[in-house]
C-alpha cells in the first residue's frame, strides 16, 4: 500500500507502506492511518533521520568489503540501495516544512 505525505510547503511524496513506516518510527512517531509531524518536531526529527542516514553509510561501508565483486568464485552480489537514497524525499520534505513552519500529515 502507498502511503502519501502531505505539506504545503512542498510536493506530495509518496512511498510503500513499509518504508513509511521506517523512516517514520525513526524520527519518533507511528504510522497509523492517519498522522502528522507537527513543525514544532521538525527539528528533532530531522536530527534523528540524519543521525540514521550516518550510521547506515558507516555500516555499509564497513560491510562492502564482504561483496568479492569481482573475484573468481564468487558471484556478483546486488548492493540494495541505502537509508540515504531510500529516505531522501522525505528528509527533503522535513528541510521544506522546517523552513515554512508546516505540519506533514498523511492519511488525509
Amino acid at each position: 500500500m502507498l502511503i502519501t505525505f502531505k505539506c504545503h510547503a512542498c510536493p506530495d511524496v509518496m512511498m510503500l507502506e513499509n518504508l513509511a513506516q521506517y523512516l517514520v518510527g525513526i524520527v519518533g512517531k507511528r504510522l497509523g492511518q492517519r498522522g502528522v509531524i507537527t513543525h514544532d518536531e521538525l527539528g528533532p526529527a530531522i536530527e534523528k533521520l540524519e543521525a540514521a542516514i550516518v550510521s547506515d553509510k558507516q555500516e555499509r561501508a564497513e560491510h562492502e568489503g564482504h561483496f568479492h565483486e569481482g573475484e573468481d568464485g564468487h558471484d556478483r552480489h546486488e548492493i540494495p540501495p541505502g537509508l540515504a537514497q531510500r529516505a531522501y524525499p522525505f528528509l527533503d520534505m522535513l528541510r521544506a516544512a522546517q523552513k515554512e513552519n508546516a505540519d506533514i500529515v498523511w492519511g488525509i
